[in-house]
């Protein structure tokens, strides 16, 4: 059943989704028609508010990007990839070789959200060739979709966008709701059960999926099973450049330094994490484990193409959450929530309403700055736990990456697949989880 209706919304989704770009452009206009309906600011009035907040999240749009690039730097260090060369030879059946690559994803997308990206794309790559060369038929589309299940997981972990900027001094809703400690988020008893049910429930659900019938099995393209030559310069050819950039020890002096405030910074605050401190500790990791800085420059280099989405769509989320907040449209909708929620309900429609945003808003930060005030007027007036509310925001927003292909854009060229190829495997997963999340959120 779940197989068939992967297929379906495979379907669908070919059909039917545009561009992401075209996501945040129409999400954009709507927020400018509800302004116009809802409050008493004038069309022009709009614009300015759409421009005042247009360039707020160029800071924390950094910081997006600065996630995914070292988390994909720290993904193809030679450590990492060894390590997942290993795992990849595990697996005899397609059932078990997507198990195995959706627990390996979802462990990394826990960890860092472009960690969880690249690894899952990676081994899911490493996993098809492994099969391919030892003769093993894996229905190469499914384990890609395994690969892309970090990005479903990710809110409720270590990079957590929302979580992590609260925690953050000078976030842009400090004056509302004052600095929440991720032990009151990320540390909750909802989120650890949540997390142990999701290890669970995604690899069980693409054990599942896997086809019985082996006509149905697509392989992996031989031409992705090459192996790649290093074409870099002999060492008796290096110049002093070339031996500056090749140097060992260089990245283990700066290197060491980025260790020692690391370990200050945990010694002396405990286990509080912000986005800098994730950021710059995934960034020296990287660096010592590539060894060399122009393997490092060279895998950052790489990993900037990821970026393009973040750099084009984020003025544009700035630019919803101004109009939404300077127009007074932020208290309109709070009121929508408070009329049609009470004290039990409240997370259960901020989940719902997350799940639905994301599909417009594919970024964790961007929606939580579009959301996130709306969302913490509400709970104020029902008398809700902000962190929860948090939470619940952030589940929905994970969740519906398994709809929205914006996330899986570096996997996919990575894995050389369409968005068609793996789509239908990540809504089937996704309307399977809706109910239990909802579940869990009620419950705790």
């Amino acid at each position: 059943m779940l197989e068939r209706m992967g297929n379906y919304f495979s379907r669908w989704a070919q059909k039917y989704m545009p561009d992401p770009m075209i996501f945040a452009i129409l999400l954009t206009l709507l927020t400018y028609v509800l302004g116009l309906i809802f409050t008493k600011t004038t069309w022009f009035g709009m614009i300015q508010d759409w421009y005042k907040g247009f360039w707020v999240l160029l800071k924390f749009g950094m910081q997006m990007c600065v996630i995914l690039i070292t988390g994909y730097a720290l993904a193809v260090t030679p450590p990492v990839q060894k390590f997942l060369r290993r795992l990849a030879i595990i697996p005899k059946t397609t059932a078990g070789a997507a198990m195995l690559v959706a627990i390996v994803a979802v462990i990394a997308g826990m960890v860092n959200w472009g960690l969880g990206l690249i690894v899952g794309a990676i081994f899911a790559l490493e996993v098809g060739r492994q099969g391919y060369l030892n003769n093993r038929k894996f229905h190469y589309p499914l384990l890609v979709a395994a690969g892309y299940t970090g990005l479903a997981v990710w809110h409720g972990g270590l990079s957590a966008s929302a979580p992590l900027l609260v925690a953050t001094k000078g976030h842009f809703l400090e004056k509302e709701i004052g600095i929440i400690p991720v032990s009151q988020t990320l540390g909750s008893t909802l989120n650890i059960v949540v997390i142990i049910v999701l290890l669970i429930l995604v690899p069980l659900v693409f054990y599942m999926m896997s086809p019985k019938d082996e006509s149905k099995i697509k392989t992996i393209n031989p031409e992705l099973c090459e192996v790649m030559k290093d074409e870099g310069t002999p060492k008796s050819e290096w110049t002093f450049a070339d031996k500056l950039e090749n140097s060992v020890s260089l990245s283990m002096i700066i290197g060491l330094g980025g260790l020692i405030y690391i370990f200050y910074y945990f010694g002396t605050k405990g286990f509080k994490l912000n986005l800098n401190i994730v950021n710059f500790t995934f960034l020296f990791v990287g660096l010592i484990l590539h060894k060399r800085p122009v393997a490092y420059v060279k895998a950052v280099s790489e990993g900037v193409h990821g970026c393009s989405g973040i750099i084009l769509q984020f003025p544009f989320y700035a630019g919803i959450m101004g109009m939404m907040k300077f127009s007074g449209l932020v208290a309109v909708i709070a009121g929508w929530f408070v009329a049609i929620s009470n004290g039990a309900t409240y997370p259960v429609f901020t989940y719902i309403s997350a799940c639905i945003v994301n599909i417009f808003v594919p970024s964790g930060g961007g929606q939580w700055a579009v959301q996130g005030p709306v969302l913490v007027k509400a709970a104020e007036t029902l008398h809700f736990s902000i962190p929860k509310t948090i939470m619940a925001m952030a589940y929905g927003d994970q969740w519906t990456n398994l709809f929205q292909p914006f996330w899986a854009l570096a996997l996919l060229g990575i894995c050389g697949v369409r968005a068609r190829d793996i789509m239908g495997y990540c809504i089937a997963l996704m309307f399977v989880g809706i109910p239990i999340f909802i579940i869990l959120l009620l419950i705790f």
